[in-house]
């Protein structure tokens, strides 16, 4: 497909091979919409690839049913030949800038940048260390730590420990307990969308969540339970990042667990935040010291919690490829920051190509 004259043709990439699928469908879908802007209309020829299930990619016609139905295809009979997944679509040789709004493992984790850079096209969002480093929390803890942000006690485990002999599993027990005591969450290290993670108040669950949570990753890490509200901080820019207004997520549940973010009506956005002004000048503080320490660029949405009786902050965690529908946190927080959805897109696109330029 040619580009109109004048415009830059844009690989909205989405889809793709993690748990977190569906909501890049619809990430897509309201990039694609953004994108028909009158203004982006003139600048943009969009181009869509979705890459299934089983990792085929598919262009055309194809791909434009999937962000219009907002639903996914099922692998088809006979696509485990694993030389498809090397057949990409005549027209990824077009691409000008790429778009990828793959949410998840194989998509935010440095693995599909990886691919993107070896192409040597730009493409939004954080590249390969900073996509890596944001998505495992085990990484992303430690180069926080260094960087002497705050955050809450936690302890790292393997699923070989997890996965012992019945001597090691209780003394691994034992030493969570005695660190982080009761209420505590166990994560795995490197899913999204609060996959596989529980919150733990006695013996029995610790066990019952460090299996369950071995089951999805062979690193898992666990933290301390504050009594916080959870805010959340937007980052758009590459070496000199801006951060948006503050942003607060309100919800009935025990936890921000998965049913509850993709579930209408379950979560509220609050924004701007009702924070003390100093509080939200840290937060924003924060959230871009956050973003350089793990060197993310064009955007992230930094996390945090607020424990409001003692002033505290502590750094939860940094998403390098946020949910991108026009509900989701991290445009609605532009939004509030004087910065609409379309102009969003657009700017991330150009951040993208401006990243890309050779160093002078």
């Amino acid at each position: 497909m040619a580009a109109a004259s004048g415009t830059q043709i844009v690989g909205l990439l989405f889809g793709g091979r993690s748990g977190e699928h569906e909501v890049s469908i619809v990430s897509a879908a309201a990039i694609f919409a953004a994108l028909q802007d009158d203004a982006n209309r003139a600048r943009y020829t969009v181009l869509p690839f979705y890459i299934r299930k089983d990792g085929i990619w598919m262009g055309g016609d194809t791909a434009s049913a999937v962000l219009s139905s907002k639903k996914p295809l099922e692998a088809e009979e006979g696509s485990e030949n694993r030389r498809d997944r090397w057949n990409f679509p005549a027209a990824a040789a077009d691409v000008d800038v790429w778009f990828p709004i793959l949410h998840g493992p194989n998509g935010e984790d440095g693995t599909i940048q990886g691919l993107l850079t070896l192409m040597q096209v730009p493409f939004v969002g954080s590249g390969v260390l900073g996509s890596s480093v944001g998505m495992d929390k085990i990484a992303m803890k430690a180069a926080f730590e260094k960087a002497e942000l705050p955050q809450v006690p936690y302890a790292t485990v393997d699923r070989a420990e997890i996965w012992s002999n019945p001597c090691v599993f209780p003394k691994l027990c034992d030493d969570i307990e005695a660190a982080l005591g009761y209420p505590c969450f166990v994560k795995p290290a490197n899913l999204g969308s609060s996959v596989g993670i529980a919150k733990v108040r006695t013996r029995a669950e610790l066990e019952a969540a460090l299996d369950s949570a071995a089951s999805y990753d062979r690193r898992i890490v666990v933290e301390a339970g504050v009594t916080a509200r959870e805010v959340e901080c937007a980052i758009l820019g590459n070496d000199v990042p801006k951060a948006s207004v503050v942003g607060e997520i309100t919800f009935e549940s025990d936890f921000y667990d998965y049913e509850t973010k993709y579930t209408d009506g379950l979560a509220q956005l609050v924004i701007p935040a009702e924070l003390p002004e100093k509080v939200t000048a840290k937060i924003r503080e924060l959230a871009i010291e956050a973003f350089r320490a793990v060197d993310a660029s064009g955007l992230s949405r930094v996390d945090f919690f607020y424990v409001e009786t003692t002033g505290e902050l502590f750094l939860n965690e940094i998403n390098t490829l946020p949910g991108f529908t026009a509900l989701s946190m991290y445009p609605q927080l532009w939004a509030n920051s004087d910065v609409p959805f379309p102009e969003l897109v657009h700017r991330l696109i150009q951040l993208a190509i401006e990243r890309a330029q050779p160093a002078r």
